[in-house]
């Protein structure tokens, strides 16, 4: 029975991506849902599939020679619930930016160099709300920039992207995220080239955005200790599949999965000598390899021979808050 309070809601979604190299499966049958207010945290390492899930859902996938081979992104808008895979190219372009929006993980490459920061910022107000005139846009957007800790808005609206530090590029990329006060935003590991200092900041930015916007927030990232900080609940993925999935609680506090243990006993404490750091054992295989069981298995240190290598693992569930694919338990 589907959460009524579910206002995104992920269902078995595949992606492949068809390059020159050979054959990528990108997605493997993903699912989640995002309630209303909450953050959900996704994490993973470089290749498990956190940002196509992102593009996914906002329609930004590259095609070719990505393609979607089955699944659904339902959306509810209040008034109905939409598929969003179904919709055509002007259907969806009014729900981007204005319904869901998106902080892609490097604002330099996500600002073009050639406009203003503030033409950028405007550009989804003034798309989404044609009845506004310059007045009423120029004055959201230096709200907007303001809200976000930028001095002196009206100053840098006129400034180029490259005129900007890059704490300071990062919150005018949340600035235009958030400018029409959308319902989902998506943060694609907003913090990755910031410093710690200017991490905690915008982390602290976001979260209190969200209370204040009333929004959702999916938070994608490779760092459990900065999900346990801002999420409500957690997905763990890998090489394109859900391996764990609950409360933040149950996640960090009972993890299950080999994977998710290797990635608690991987984060550096200060209470631990250098020594008793416990990185994972080898590297997430070649997206063009095909193997049969769990795609784990080669660098699993609780693998079963004979079962984990040959057997695709299925879902259980601990609790109505925690579940986990894996032959363990």
């Amino acid at each position: 029975m589907k959460n009524k309070l579910d206002l995104l809601e992920i269902i078995d979604l595949e992606v492949n991506f068809h390059l020159d190299e050979g054959l990528v499966k990108a997605l493997k049958g993903v699912s989640f849902s995002l309630g209303t207010n909450e953050t959900l945290g996704v994490i993973g390492e470089s290749g498990s599939g956190k940002s196509v899930t992102a593009q996914s859902i906002l329609g930004i996938l590259p095609q070719p020679p990505s393609i979607i081979r089955k699944g659904e992104i339902l959306y509810d808008t209040g008034k109905e619930r939409l598929n969003l895979l179904e919709l055509d190219e002007e259907s969806y372009r009014k729900i981007k930016w204005k319904d869901i929006s998106i902080i892609f993980q490097e604002p330099m490459s996500s600002f073009s160099p050639l406009h203003s920061i503030g033409d950028q910022i405007s550009e989804a107000l003034i798309t989404h709300y044609q009845g506004m005139d310059i007045k009423e846009v120029l004055d959201k957007c230096y709200e907007t920039l303001s809200k976000v800790g930028i001095p002196q808005p009206k100053k840098f609206f006129e400034r180029y992207p490259h005129e900007f530090s890059g704490g300071m590029r990062q919150r005018a990329m949340i600035a235009m995220a958030i400018i029409c006060n959308p319902r989902i935003l998506i943060a694609d590991e907003p913090t990755t080239a910031l410093d710690v200092t200017i991490e905690a900041q915008i982390l602290e930015l976001l979260d209190q955005l969200r209370n204040e916007l009333n929004m959702s927030m999916i938070y994608i990232t490779h760092d459990l200790t900065v999900v346990s900080d801002i999420a409500d609940r957690i997905v763990v993925m890998y090489l394109g599949t859900i391996v764990e999935t609950g409360s933040v609680e149950e996640v960090i506090d009972h993890p299950v999965h080999p994977y998710t243990k290797a990635l608690l006993r991987s984060i550096p404490r200060i209470e631990h000598s250098e020594e008793e750091l416990q990185p994972i054992s080898g590297s997430i295989p070649s997206p063009f390899e095909v193997f049969p069981g769990c795609p784990f298995y080669s660098r699993c240190e609780e693998r079963i021979e004979g079962l984990c290598n040959i057997e695709n693992p299925v879902a259980k569930s601990l609790n109505k808050d925690h579940s986990y694919v894996c032959h363990l338990k």
